[in-house]
């Protein structure tokens, strides 16, 4: 077999056999008209939506009972490659005896799984994740229009990546309590920026509000200067003493990320708290070193001794650092 056929052959292997069989022959491709729809004593909503990133657009049909906004019927018509009319056809078949209400709560992610041959194999490959999100936001057209409002009103959260339907909320909150560092970590967590990549950074196929890149690097820095505003809190001693452990547990992090960790880093090091316990005497600080601190013989001597001082002078007298 030639490379080319090769390559083909792979490419055409990262469909599923729903989304091939429905490139060619739709269920519910077709038009409903005005005409029909009104001798059965039902309302018409036909919704276009085009995604400038491809050209690709898609036509809407649904034939509604206004008594109980159960959509009894729909069809479509799309402009584009075959992805998009597989899409477009299961999307169809999804709203179909669903309320007006309930087809909006229909996501891009419910289509694409839809078009799955099993739970765990992607349906379409990461380029393609799009044309289901075109069949979402069609959706939501023709929702606003037979209910009278913005489509933009469905959403309740800002979001960055279309794909995989991550907000703007999520992300930041998943960057701070996981500590993620880079746009990998990022991915492997939400799924954000693991299908078209454009919510990435810009150049992507389609233009963003957001992108990964700039949120990673805004929250970050929120997180730093949460740090340093932690350490400045904790300068009086007798705050750190009255404090509950995670917030003493917080305050020590905040101290060592801004006068230690860069240090034991540059020996390709670094140290982790395990422990806070209080006596009336004391208050022990159980550490744990990583990577080339753990073993150094400078470890339980001048570095020790380096990181207990400056917990000391930062927040309490009173406190010992111990290695375990």
């Amino acid at each position: 077999m030639a490379k080319d056929d090769l390559l083909g052959a792979s490419l055409w292997d990262a469909y599923s056999n729903k989304v091939t069989t429905l490139m060619n022959n739709p269920k519910h491709q077709g038009e409903i008209f005005q005409s029909e729809a009104e001798k059965r004593g039902h309302k018409l909503i036909v919704a276009d939506f085009g995604a400038e990133s491809c050209g690709d657009a898609v036509r809407l049909y649904w034939e509604i009972d206004p008594e109980t906004d159960i959509i009894v019927d729909s069809k479509f018509k799309s402009f584009g490659c075959g992805t998009a009319i597989a899409s477009s056809d299961v999307m169809t078949e999804l709203c179909i005896g669903k309320t007006v209400q309930e087809a909006v709560k229909i996501t891009n992610i419910d289509v694409e799984f839809a078009l799955r041959d099993d739970p765990d194999t992607p349906a379409v490959p990461p380029q393609k994740m799009h044309c289901s999100v075109m069949a979402y936001d069609v959706i939501k057209k023709a929702a606003g229009l037979y209910l009278g409002v913005e489509s933009e009103s469905f959403e309740d959260e800002i979001i960055v990546c279309e794909c995989a339907r991550v907000s703007l909320k999520t992300l930041q909150e998943v960057i701070k309590l996981n500590d993620l560092k880079t746009i990998e970590e990022i991915t492997d967590y939400t799924k954000a920026g693991g299908f078209c990549k454009s919510c990435i950074k810009p150049g992507g196929h389609e233009a963003r509000e957001y992108y990964l890149v700039d949120i990673l690097a805004d929250t970050r820095r929120e997180m730093d200067e949460e740090k340093m505003k932690a350490a400045a809190d904790a300068g009086n001693a007798g705050d750190f003493e009255n404090m509950t452990l995670v917030q003493q547990i917080k305050a020590v992090d905040a101290v060592i990320d801004e006068n230690v960790r860069q240090f034991l880093v540059m020996d390709g090091g670094d140290m982790e708290v395990i422990d806070i316990k209080k006596s009336d005497d004391y208050i022990d600080i159980y550490i744990r070193y990583l990577g080339a601190c753990n073993g150094c013989a400078s470890s339980a001597t001048g570095t020790l001794y380096a990181i207990e001082s400056t917990l000391k002078e930062k927040l309490s007298s009173k406190i010992r650092v111990l290695p375990i």
